[in-house]
């Protein structure tokens, strides 16, 4: 069974910075990290940063203060995150998919609280 684990996320203040990492457990030769998504409640999940198969894609509101970075060596996905605003608090969860069947992932998501 595949498992996507989040981890890193937590209370910050205004104008701070933290970093999110987003690994695999199980069987999963076949998963690819794609990317990180957020969702506040009475919203829609929405995308943060993700690869589209060429280059790494940011949402207008993170771009410039945010970077995806991966590891293909531990199948690892990190998402660093500067210059907070409280507007960034959200739970955040990390997607992923199998190449073989293409079924997608999800992460149980890691918490994100900005506050001032």
């Amino acid at each position: 069974q595949v498992q996507l684990v989040e981890s890193g996320g937590g209370l910050v203040q205004v104008g701070g910075s933290l970093k999110l990492s987003c690994a695999t457990s199980g069987r999963d030769s076949d998963i690819v990290i794609m990317g990180w998504y957020r969702q506040v409640p009475g919203k829609e999940r929405e995308l943060v940063a993700a690869f589209n198969g060429e280059r790494t894609i940011y949402a207008e509101s993170v771009k410039g203060r945010c970077t995806m970075s991966r590891d293909n060596a531990k199948n690892t996905v990190d998402l660093q995150v500067t210059s907070l605003k409280s507007e960034d608090t959200a739970v955040y969860y990390c997607n992923a998919y199998d190449r073989v069947s293409y079924r997608p992932y999800w992460g149980r998501g890691t918490q994100v609280t900005v506050s001032s």
